[in-house]
């Protein structure tokens, strides 16, 4: 039996008790007494256990082919800090409710102050991550972390209150934290991912702050990341161009549809990453071409 407790210092022990059962009157047999053969006891009946809760157990069983088209879409929302994924889960909810579509809407940020829209699954209502910072002696980023991935846990109810509702939903739209290397690069992020992608049809809206990839060096830091998260998780993409009420993404269009007009940029700066930014178009230049990208403003609605 492993029993864990916390030292007075705050560090954390593990003691392990070992309990053995021996009969309380025991009896020391003599020499000349017979020995006598021991019958083999018969089995005690074990307790019975319960069975932790499945996606089959809450909703309905596995689909095939044909039944995924008929099921609502999966959209995780996913960009760097900064980009506008929550302002832009708000203009989508306003949107659905203005076509008269009721939006299923799941939140997987716990560290968000307050959301401007409501959501139907929200990690905050399970996890409460400035509690887990201070039981677990953690920061902001490892807080958020551990938070997701106790969530995660349990995820595959998220999955079967989804199920339930597929029939009265089109799409599901999935907001995520505001770090992105938490969600793509950690096991909570690969346990969602294809959660969703084993159950509905699902994709991946990889949100970019428009004004701030003017910058050759940032928008290439974007495309970057835009690659390693298709690669990982093997899903279709939509490049989403946010904030264009402030800057127009043409430009950026230009430069994933022309290198060329690309290198015209960077080589007005002569540093490494310049050349290194140079260089990496030439590689992203069959990315782009089966890429899809649109470009939105969540504060105007465009």
């Amino acid at each position: 039996r492993l029993r864990r407790a916390r030292d007075a210092d705050g560090t954390h022990a593990t003691s392990v008790t070992f309990r053995v059962n021996v009969p309380s009157h025991p009896r020391i047999m003599s020499d000349d007494e017979p020995e006598v053969e021991c019958q083999p006891c018969e089995p005690e009946d074990e307790p019975p256990t319960a069975e932790l809760p499945s996606s089959a157990a809450i909703g309905p069983g596995p689909v095939t082919d044909a039944d995924m088209e008929k099921m609502p879409t999966v959209c995780i929302v996913i960009g760097m800090a900064g980009s506008g994924k929550t302002s832009l889960m708000q203009r989508i909810n306003a949107y659905q409710h203005t076509k008269g579509e009721v939006p299923y809407i799941v939140n997987l940020d716990p560290a968000v102050g307050k959301l401007p829209y409501d959501a139907n699954i929200d990690i905050q209502d399970t996890v409460n991550y400035k509690e887990v910072m201070r039981e677990y002696q953690l920061g902001p980023n490892g807080g958020i972390l551990t938070a997701a991935n106790l969530f995660a846990t349990r995820f595959d109810q998220v999955i079967g209150l989804c199920e339930k509702r597929a029939a009265d939903i089109d799409h599901v739209f999935v907001d995520t934290p505001g770090q992105i290397e938490i969600f793509t690069w950690s096991a909570s992020g690969a346990i969602v991912t294809e959660s969703f992608a084993s159950t509905f049809p699902t994709c991946v809206l990889f949100v970019v702050d428009t004004p701030r990839a003017q910058n050759p060096q940032a928008f290439m830091s974007n495309m970057l990341q835009a690659v390693s998260i298709l690669y990982k998780t093997r899903l279709p993409m939509i490049l989403v161009f946010n904030k264009i009420d402030v800057v127009r993404h043409e430009q950026m269009l230009g430069w994933m549809d022309d290198f060329e007009k690309f290198h015209e940029v960077v080589d007005a700066d002569g540093s490494f990453a310049s050349d290194l930014s140079r260089s990496m178009s030439l590689v992203l230049d069959e990315f782009y071409k089966h890429l899809k990208r649109a470009g939105v403003s969540a504060m105007s609605g465009e």
